[in-house]
């Protein structure tokens, strides 16, 4: 078991770099230079990350030993009341493929029932192979949408979701 514990505030500066570092590996073959640039700035500028700190979205890092290797964004009755929305998850991709990303989703879930939640809720790029890592813990596809984020981008996702049992 590695360790998880919560990010304040203060700490925005390592989400904001553990994005940086991650991102352009992850999405180099599902989006341009310009829109992965577009993206990180406009979700992960300090101002952004206090923001969304502000507005209720609850950050969680996963270290090994004394290392944070990935974090965890989630937010409680968003968009509605009784669904937690699983914004961010994220494991720097040395460290894919052991158990990371599976123990930052059991936490999830485990916040998601101590918060009285009954479903998370994903969105998920449709060309990203970490659909497959949510459809093997049990999410399954609600929808295809597409969202405008802006600045001619869209992001091009599945909607997917978990149902937590009582």
């Amino acid at each position: 078991m590695h360790s998880i514990r919560s990010l304040s505030i203060e700490e925005a500066p390592l989400i904001q770099y553990l994005a940086h570092k991650i991102w352009p590996i992850a999405y180099k073959e599902i989006l341009s230079q310009a829109q992965l640039d577009y993206m990180l700035n406009w979700m992960y500028s300090l101002e952004s990350l206090t923001q969304q700190m502000q507005e209720g979205h609850h950050y969680f890092g996963i270290y090994e030993a004394d290392e944070i290797v990935g974090f965890l964004d989630v937010q409680p009755n968003h968009p509605e009341i009784g669904v937690l929305k699983l914004n961010k998850i994220y494991i720097i991709p040395a460290c894919h493929g052991k158990g990371f990303g599976y123990q930052l989703m059991q936490f999830a879930i485990s916040f998601a029932k101590k918060e009285q939640q009954k479903t998370i809720e994903l969105q998920v790029n449709r060309y990203n192979k970490a659909k497959d890592f949510y459809s093997k813990i049990g999410f399954t596809i609600k929808e295809e949408k597409d969202f405008d984020i802006g600045n001619g981008y869209f992001m091009n996702d599945y909607v997917m979701e978990y149902f937590l049992k009582a």
